[in-house]
């Protein structure tokens, strides 16, 4: 029917402590399991993680948050077939520490400009 619309909290500060580590083999597997079902299968490591040479040869480096969550982004629109999907709004803690990326995602083109121009507010005070 293409009529729902969500708004999606893309845990950041969860990820980041649990499974987004600099050493993806020490993560627990309980924790992944969690990661897949959010994202909906294990295609966020190849996103999370590059592989790059060191002098003791291959590691894996973890991106930046922001690929992560820009990469959600493309998923939506891609595998989850939402035609409408603006930057998320990243909200912050006390310390200005982003804690989750707020998602919005719709059918609606109306409901798309509704929200960039409240996002466009609140950016505009950060």
């Amino acid at each position: 029917m293409k009529s729902i619309e969500i708004f999606l909290n893309f845990p950041v500060m969860d990820m980041n402590m649990n499974v987004l580590w600099h050493n993806p083999q020490g993560v627990d597997e309980a924790d992944i399991k969690r990661m897949n079902a959010f994202w909906g299968d294990e295609s966020w490591r190849k996103i999370a993680y590059t592989e790059e040479m060191t002098l003791f040869g291959p590691e894996d480096r973890r991106a930046d948050i922001n690929v992560v969550a820009n990469a959600f982004r493309k998923r939506l629109i891609e595998v989850a077939g939402f035609g409408y999907v603006p930057e998320p709004m990243p909200m912050r803690n006390t310390k200005g520490g982003i804690v989750y990326y707020l998602f919005f995602a719709s059918q609606n083109r109306t409901g798309e400009k509704v929200l960039k121009d409240i996002f466009s507010k609140y950016r505009r005070r950060m």
